[in-house]
């Protein structure tokens, strides 16, 4: 069984995201970039079902500029066999990676497509419903538990009144969620070893997919100061400030 896991190059989790002076979008020169967290949790669980025999090849794809070469070495650090890249220099939406993996899934024939839910970037939560509506694959979102067997997917995912459990027909796409692992951390060996893993580049042109944008950015902006908090001696101040200044009771 082959599965495929795409990985977004994103901003690192730990770093302060500036915006540009202009407005024009988010400062990312000079910036440490890394792979987006819910992939990795999307690959480490395609790890997981590789090392319990469900699964034979683990492929992983990221689209995007060439240093997302980088994010596909950590990839197969963490242990994919070999990694595709769909370069490109045009600003990626949602619909056109979506487009993309449609076309590297029909060409590569996985059973089983494993993406994070989102990307911490762009929070937009779309590409993987949008891959099962172009694939017209089943799907499981915000997947806590992945489990395979009998060529079926059984996931419980996480929703407001509790657990949801559904099983799904290969093949079939899952977004992962935070608690459904804890990712590994990639060994000095297994990174010398993710050097020699092939590594293929293709352009979206050649997937015939147009990834021209459909959106325009009008302007980025950072959220507004809050103002500093204050501490009152009791209830009653407490409560005449809420009636009175916050005017929310």
């Amino acid at each position: 069984m082959k599965v495929l896991v795409p990985v977004k190059r994103v901003v690192d989790y730990n770093v302060k995201v500036r915006v540009k002076s202009d407005g024009t979008g988010v400062d990312t020169a000079n910036v440490k970039m890394s792979m987006n967290p819910f992939d990795e949790i999307a690959l480490e669980e395609a790890m997981r079902l590789k090392e319990a025999g469900k699964v034979t090849e683990v492929v992983a794809i990221s689209c995007g500029v060439t240093q997302c070469q980088e994010t596909l070495r950590t990839a197969m650090a963490i242990g994919a066999d070999r990694g595709i890249l769909v370069e490109t220099t045009t600003e990626l939406e949602p619909l056109a990676v979506a487009k993309l993996v449609k076309a590297l899934a029909d060409k590569e024939q996985p059973q089983l497509i494993i993406l994070g839910k989102q990307a911490i970037d762009d929070d937009s939560n779309q590409t993987g419903q949008m891959l099962a509506a172009l694939l017209g694959w089943p799907q499981a979102t915000f997947a806590s538990k992945v489990v395979l067997e009998d060529g079926k997917v059984t996931v419980t995912r996480e929703v407001d009144g509790g657990l949801e459990t559904l099983a799904l027909t290969l093949p079939a796409i899952v977004t992962t969620d935070l608690r459904l692992n804890e990712p590994r951390y990639v060994t000095l060996p297994n990174i010398m070893k993710a050097k020699k893993k092939p590594l293929e580049t293709v352009k979206p042109e050649d997937l015939g997919v147009d990834v021209s944008p459909r959106l325009k950015t009008l302007k980025v902006a950072e959220p507004a100061k809050r103002s500093a908090g204050i501490k009152v001696p009791d209830v009653a101040t407490l409560v005449a400030k809420l009636r009175t200044e916050a005017k929310v009771i």
